[in-house]
């Protein structure tokens, strides 16, 4: 326990950065449920989310792939709404998932939900760039064959665009932007799903195979990738954030936002996984668009798609940086009294952010491991494991006993198995992100 000055000090450091945030967000409680669907759906049902899911079902096979999706759905379903629940859980607004942690469990739950966002959110952002410059490059490929630009120049290409849209001031001004992405979510889906359908009856049904690939150890470390994978793809560090933009009455909007958001993402997750799996077997590419090759305008379709609604995904997963950066701008008068200055400002700490991420991205550009660790390690503890433990601690108890001891335990047990995913999804991923680092350069033109 710390000295009273020391708690006072943290506690008016952390009410200081609510206030400045507050201001910040002034005025942007003005979201409809159908605005909370577009971030929800944006955030979450990413093409680079949902199109490693046929390979993370390759990686442990139809029986436990389609209970490990099936669950994981479910599981993160209920965990938004626990955290839509917990927004406003002691009179309090609290706008960013940091300040709803620490209201929660102190100081300690405020400097936690800070490094798993960060991790989340950057982890991300990398993920997603890859698979954005990926998609460029193959519409690219589409009508220059022999064209010289290298992956690498589009993901620079890319981070140049969110450059621009990271002058935006904040979420709920990205909702028409997200509105698009969201509409591109639904047409990259129906696309994806279309196409690889075709292409799977177009193989010799004979030649495809579901048996698990590779070594016994091979075979753990892939399933291990596999659970970091599937976490990915439910990732959502941004709830609180989100909720803030909406009108009043803010719960029950959040809830019918997430409610749509989640009808497209089962109706597009479910389908894309199985299809997907079934069409190539144990075959199947990270990232499905690599797996299809008939007929290419669809393809071509899909990947332009693709590479729009990351654009907004994108954008959404910065912003717990750039709160954190405004946060010190407010703090500094000299900053804060000069708009322009502060528009300056902005413009050199997103440009410093952009060039971090793309450099890693075209660095690294191991896109299916970005996606397990990041999983692992940011995605599962906020979006499993902590709205379990926060509605333990601070939601409110069902007045029946059976349904409280029930709740309880399916809290409980949500918690404990997911801090178990997170560990053995993020030795998956390191193993093979090491095995990557030994078979390609740096800056490989993937």
């Amino acid at each position: 326990m710390g000295s009273p000055d020391h708690r006072s000090q943290q506690e008016l450091a952390v009410t200081r950065g609510i206030e400045m945030e507050k201001e910040g967000e002034e005025g942007v409680d003005k979201g409809t449920w159908k605005h909370g669907a577009f971030h929800v759906a944006t955030t979450i049902a990413t093409p680079a989310a949902y199109a490693p899911l046929p390979f993370a079902l390759a990686s442990l096979g139809w029986p436990l792939g389609v209970i490990s999706l099936v669950s994981a759905t479910l599981a993160t379903c209920y965990s938004s709404l626990l955290i839509a629940s917990l927004w406003k859980w002691n009179g309090e607004k609290h706008v960013t998932y940091r300040h709803l942690g620490q209201s929660i469990f102190g100081f300690w739950g405020y400097w936690s939900i800070a490094f798993f966002q960060q991790v989340a959110s950057l982890g991300n952002n990398i993920a997603i760039h890859i698979a954005a410059g990926t998609s460029l490059k193959a519409v690219y490929k589409h009508y220059h064959k022999d064209g010289t630009l290298t992956l690498q120049h589009f993901i620079v290409f890319f981070g140049v665009f969110e450059l621009f849209l990271s002058q935006l001031p904040n979420i709920h001004s990205l909702r028409w932007v997200n509105a698009l992405c969201t509409f591109s979510t639904i047409g990259f889906a129906g696309t994806a799903i279309g196409v690889t359908i075709y292409n799977g009856k177009k193989i010799d049904r004979k030649s495809v195979s579901y048996s698990l690939q590779g070594s016994t150890a091979s075979k753990v470390f892939k399933a291990f990738n596999a659970l970091g994978a599937i976490a990915f793809s439910f990732g959502d560090a941004m709830l609180p954030e989100i909720q803030n933009t909406l009108k009043k009455p803010a719960k029950k909007n959040m809830y019918k936002g997430i409610s749509a958001a989640y009808t497209v993402i089962i109706i597009t997750y479910w389908q894309l996984a199985f299809s997907g799996y079934w069409a190539f077997g144990s075959q199947v590419q990270p990232y499905l668009l690599a797996s299809l090759t008939i007929p290419e305008w669809t393809i071509v379709m899909a990947n332009l798609f693709a590479a729009i609604q990351i654009s907004g995904c994108f954008q959404i997963y910065c912003r717990p940086t750039y709160i954190y950066f405004e946060e010190r701008m407010e703090s500094n008068k000299s900053i804060s009294q000069f708009p322009l200055r502060n528009h300056l400002a902005r413009l050199c700490f997103t440009s410093i952010y952009m060039a971090l991420v793309t450099l890693i991205a075209a660095a690294m550009p191991f896109f299916g491991d970005f996606v397990s660790i990041c999983g692992a390690i940011g995605f599962t503890p906020l979006d499993f494991v902590f709205p379990a433990l926060a509605y333990l601690k601070a939601g409110t108890k069902p007045k029946n006993s059976r349904l409280r001891l029930f709740t309880r335990l399916l809290n409980v047990l949500i918690a404990t198995w997911f801090s178990i995913v997170a560990v053995l999804g993020c030795i998956g991923a390191v193993r093979f992100i090491v095995e990557d680092i030994k078979n390609y350069e740096f800056f490989h033109d993937m």
